[in-house]
């Protein structure tokens, strides 16, 4: 089930990055970047981050989450984690198929990965995502943008 979750909340950051921690080192070792900037967030920095979150549960227990930010029209997704014991259980294409929709007046939809994160790459290309750009943000980490219209 997906719920709203509140991050402001101190107990729910702290579960919210028990899920973060063990899903974006999986991404850090595919990119080989050992201090991917998501690993180095802490509960406050979660409660201040500004995003709005959703949580997939699995019973009581929350098995990822997705979290975005919305402005003139766009939905930018800020992150996207499903905790490794959930991996290749459809986890990461429900929440993404969620946020298609929550928004009703959005036009288009971002989101940013590791350019060599192919799972996640290969995740947005089935959804229809096209890539925009690459940034190059050290010689270590290159990171990749998606862009879908949903007009």
């Amino acid at each position: 089930m997906i719920t709203p979750i509140d991050i402001t909340q101190k107990e729910i950051a702290s579960v919210v990055l028990s899920i973060q921690i063990p899903a974006y080192q999986v991404e850090a070792e595919l990119l080989n970047v050992p201090a991917l900037p998501p690993l180095q967030d802490t509960i406050e920095s979660l409660q201040n981050c500004g995003e709005t979150f959703y949580g997939y549960f699995i019973n009581e227990t929350l098995a990822g989450f997705i979290s975005y930010k919305f402005e003139d029209h766009m939905l930018d997704i800020h992150r996207l984690a499903v905790h490794p014991t959930y991996f290749h259980e459809g986890i990461g294409k429900s929440l993404l198929h969620f946020i298609e929709e929550i928004e009703p007046s959005v036009d288009k939809i971002q989101v940013t990965t590791g350019t060599g994160n192919k799972p996640a790459t290969t995740l947005y290309k089935q959804f229809g995502y096209q890539e925009v750009k690459q940034i190059k943000v050290s010689n270590q980490l290159s990171l990749t943008n998606f862009e879908k219209a949903l007009t």
